[in-house]
């Protein structure tokens, strides 16, 4: 389990040009950290993540998504 501060700083990690939003390809720049991201959302890739939780479909994920997608896999404390 993580906190929404410990997801937070994660995703600020994963987002390399800071622009609000990881795209895949960021998430496969960082394979450590995706690993992370996959695990506390219960997804078994960046692309499954990707179908699943960006609800825009824009190609990339926001924090609320992230958030959202945690939130589902009851990994936010």
């Amino acid at each position: 389990m993580t906190t929404e501060q410990e997801l937070q700083s994660l995703f600020d990690k994963l987002d390399r040009d800071q622009d609000g939003k990881v795209s895949i390809n960021e998430l496969f720049l960082s394979p450590g950290l995706s690993a992370i991201i996959t695990a506390e959302t219960n997804t078994n890739s960046p692309q499954e993540l990707l179908v699943q939780y960006d609800s825009d479909e824009d190609g990339s994920i926001t924090f609320e998504e992230l958030k959202e997608a945690v939130d589902k896999a009851n990994n936010l404390s």
